[in-house]
């Protein structure tokens, strides 16, 4: 198992932060009853950025796998797994 370096993921984490955000907006949205496609405009500006935070996440230890471990050690069908999770 690879344990993720805080340094290069940062990025990741940080577009998760503001998609935290980007979600906490649009909860709002919805308590003031904000018109619908302005609220599914920003839902799916939410889920956008989960899915590159996850890819982001993925690729990144997909990386530290070859780099850190060779790729001799490297699971493939446990990356292919994470990677299908996201779809």
């Amino acid at each position: 198992m690879v344990q993720l370096n805080p340094d290069s993921i940062r990025p990741a984490a940080n577009r998760l932060k503001r998609a935290q955000g980007q979600l906490a907006a649009v909860i709002r949205m919805l308590d003031e009853g904000q018109d619908c496609e302005d609220v599914v405009t920003q839902l799916a500006a939410v889920s956008r950025a989960l899915d590159r935070a996850g890819f982001a996440i993925v690729a990144t230890g997909l990386k530290q796998c070859i780099t850190e471990e060779g790729a001799a050690s490297l699971d493939v069908q446990k990356m292919e797994k994470l990677f299908l999770t996201l779809a």
